[in-house]
């Protein structure tokens, strides 16, 4: 005994505009992030300097990437809304 699907599916017109937007964010964090790791390799006493209210590189940095992570999220299903709603009109 089953039962069909509980959502209707169509096509995805915005389907080639969310995988750009996506690999684009996705490097752009990656470099971000990268940043991150050469610092860690090149000079690893420099995580260690208080750059922000008391707290060090490290920490503001890996929150910093957080944050960031967070904004490109919302960043990204904004556009990809506004896009779906353009092009399924």
């Amino acid at each position: 005994m089953s039962h069909g699907p509980s959502t209707q599916w169509e096509e995805d017109k915005a389907s080639d505009y969310k995988s750009k937007l996506g690999m684009k964010m996705f490097i752009f964090y990656v470099l971000v992030y990268a940043g991150f790791i050469i610092i860690n390799l090149v000079n690893p006493k420099a995580m260690g300097l208080i750059v922000f209210a008391g707290v060090n590189l490290a920490c503001v940095y890996g929150f910093g990437l957080i944050i960031l992570a967070i904004i490109m999220g919302l960043v990204y299903n904004y556009k990809c809304t506004r896009k779906e709603n353009e092009l399924n009109k």
